[in-house]
């Protein structure tokens, strides 16, 4: 696990959202304060906009870093986070309509991460 990961690991035990625990851990690599990360990442917590939390943080730090390669990595990035977990929704990963969740918020905060930072250090 690199240190964003586990920076981002500790801002969701610090009781951040699961957005703002990756927003949070890479905000530095798009410019941003942590407070303003934070700020940034509200509309994502919570599955608000269907697709989890994390993944949102992490595609947001993907169209602010890269540009008019976004799209692309965007979608290298939910492919692979998809093969960790069978989806990016929020109330599938939790289990809310089968009562049987897929993944924590958690794990979802860390496969994100890990899941980005690899894309940041390539």
């Amino acid at each position: 696990m690199g240190a964003r990961t586990e920076k981002a690991v500790e801002n969701h035990k610090s009781f951040y959202s699961c957005s703002a625990s990756v927003l949070g851990a890479f905000a530095d690599t798009v410019g941003m304060t942590v407070q303003e990360a934070k700020s940034a990442a509200a509309p994502f917590a919570g599955g608000r906009m269907g697709k989890c939390g994390a993944v949102l943080a992490a595609e947001y730090v993907i169209d602010r870093k890269f540009g008019d390669k976004a799209e692309e990595v965007k979608a290298e990035f939910e492919k692979k986070f998809t093969e960790m977990n069978r989806t990016i929704m929020c109330r599938e990963l939790k289990g809310s309509l089968t009562g049987k969740p897929i993944r924590s918020c958690r794990g979802c905060v860390t496969d994100a991460a890990e899941l980005l930072e690899k894309i940041i250090n390539e």
